[in-house]
């Protein structure tokens, strides 16, 4: 999906390009205070364009603009199922401004990387939701997504991860 697509209120969606990442940058900061670790957001508008823009992009993004401000971000990346032997998609990063929410962005936004998944032979289109933001939730089973039950997200970092690459 290269082209931009109109929607609601003047607003459009389009593939990211340089010059975006303050814009997606704000809102990731943005959605890192919603879900409550306002601090916990590391990242730079810098590093977010050598991974979205730099020579070997290995992040993508798509956002919604308007009145000249990104109001809305998906931020994805490729998987792969050693089960099905295609690639998938996964969204790191679905935020739209509260005050802009209930335009269909967020659903667009969706859509946009579905369209990606079926244009490319991708078999998976997985996230990730806090299991207290009921609203998400509700949003994304309103799309026809399915909870994973059954599995847990593990994860290292920090020392955790330092000790394990010392050995």
């Amino acid at each position: 999906m290269d082209e931009e697509r109109r929607l609601a209120e003047g607003a459009v969606l389009r593939r990211a390009r340089p010059g975006d990442e303050d814009g997606i940058w704000e809102c990731v900061r943005a959605l890192a205070e919603y879900e409550k670790e306002p601090d916990a957001v590391e990242a730079t508008p810098r590093d977010l364009r050598r991974a979205l823009f730099g020579p070997r992009p290995s992040v993508f993004a798509h956002v919604v603009e308007k009145d000249a401000r990104i109001v809305g971000i998906a931020v994805w990346f490729l998987n792969y199922s050693t089960w099905t032997g295609r690639h998938g998609l996964y969204l790191e990063d679905l935020f739209v401004y509260s005050g802009e929410r209930r335009h269909g962005y967020g659903r667009a936004l969706l859509e946009a990387l579905a369209r990606v998944c079926a244009e490319n032979g991708y078999r998976r289109f997985e996230w990730q939701v806090l299991d207290w933001n009921e609203s998400a939730i509700g949003f994304y089973r309103s799309v026809g997504a399915v909870g994973m039950d059954g599995w847990t997200v593990q994860r290292l970092s920090g020392d955790a991860l330092a000790a394990l690459a010392a050995g």
